[in-house]
């Protein structure tokens, strides 16, 4: 191979590697987790206070390090958690306590080590009572 030839491949085996590193993850929303699976999935939820939704996610590809989980209300980043990931394929999950006022349009979205987001789910919350 000559070397203009790989002056021009190389930045492409890169970009494929970089983007293969970052991993996906499949999010997923509900009120438990048994198992490592979501339970209770909706889209949808209608809660008493204090109660905690949660979300699990199933990360592939992703590299060892951490991931963060971000809770968004109404577009509004409210909160956030990281979470140890010990090996490439890996099942983890994280949960939010909902309170009163926490009723609105809701996103959570897992963010690599790098800043680029991995997967994302996106609900409804109703906290009644």
């Amino acid at each position: 191979m000559s070397k203009t030839a790989l002056k021009y491949l190389l930045p492409v085996l890169l970009l494929t590697t970089s983007a293969f590193a970052a991993g996906t993850a499949d999010v997923k929303v509900g009120t438990g987790v048994e198992k490592y699976e979501i339970t209770g999935a909706s889209d949808s939820f209608t809660v008493a206070p204090n109660t905690r939704i949660y979300a699990a996610t199933k990360l592939t590809g992703a590299e060892v390090g951490t991931v963060t989980v971000v809770w968004s209300k109404d577009g509004q980043e409210v909160s956030k958690t990281e979470l140890k990931v010990p090996r490439s394929s890996y099942r983890t999950h994280a949960y939010r306590t909902f309170r009163a006022g926490d009723s609105g349009s809701w996103t959570v979205k897992v963010v690599g080590a790098d800043g680029a987001e991995l997967g994302s789910a996106s609900f409804k919350a109703e906290v009644s009572g």
